[in-house]
């Protein structure tokens, strides 16, 4: 029995680094943000669900915190990578556009009844807007990797329109509103 390997973001992305280092520590660093993202999205969507797990609010509360911590630590940790990339990536003429959309109907979710109902004190201003920031960022990682398999990835001069937009967009604020809920 064979296996076909399907292309995904991370090939993409290794494809267009100048220096294999450079792609290597972007998609590994870009892969514990998309881990991190991940867990605390459905950590939330779980809640929402009415899946109280963990049992009781004080472990939820610390459940919360955690998935912040970790995913604030990952997110942190991207923008050196992510900007040595976009630096040996930057195309000569900047005529790309963005490859990722903006936030879905979705992403946008009120957290206020939600923490409630879970016995969570945070602020929800702050849950959803992390939880809109994570959502885009695995969102767009999915529509590169969804591009590849079709045989439809962003030329260089995109790709960096794309990422330099999420540096600038979405990681800055959602390492703040990540470090709030940490806390």
């Amino acid at each position: 029995m064979s296996s076909v390997r399907t292309r995904d973001w991370a090939d993409v992305l290794a494809e267009h680094a100048s220096r294999d280092e450079t792609g290597r520590r972007l998609v590994g660093q870009l892969r514990a943000c998309e881990v991190a993202a991940l867990a605390f999205c459905r950590l939330l969507e779980r809640w929402a669900r009415g899946d109280a797990e963990p049992c009781t609010p004080g472990r939820r509360q610390a459940a919360l915190r955690r998935a912040a911590d970790r995913a604030e630590t990952a997110l942190a940790g991207l923008e050196r990578p992510l900007s040595r990339y976009l630096l040996e990536l930057e195309p000569e003429i900047a005529e790309g556009r963005s490859w990722y959309g903006g936030p879905g109907a979705a992403e946008l979710v009120e957290w206020d009844d939600v923490l409630r109902r879970a016995g969570v004190r945070v602020s929800a201003t702050r849950v959803a807007q992390a939880y809109l920031e994570l959502a885009v960022l695995v969102r767009a990682l999915e529509g590169i990797a969804d591009a590849a398999r079709i045989g439809t990835a962003p030329d260089s001069s995109s790709l960096w329109a794309g990422l330099f937009d999420l540096r600038e967009n979405l990681l800055v604020q959602a390492v703040e509103d990540l470090r709030a809920l940490a806390a």
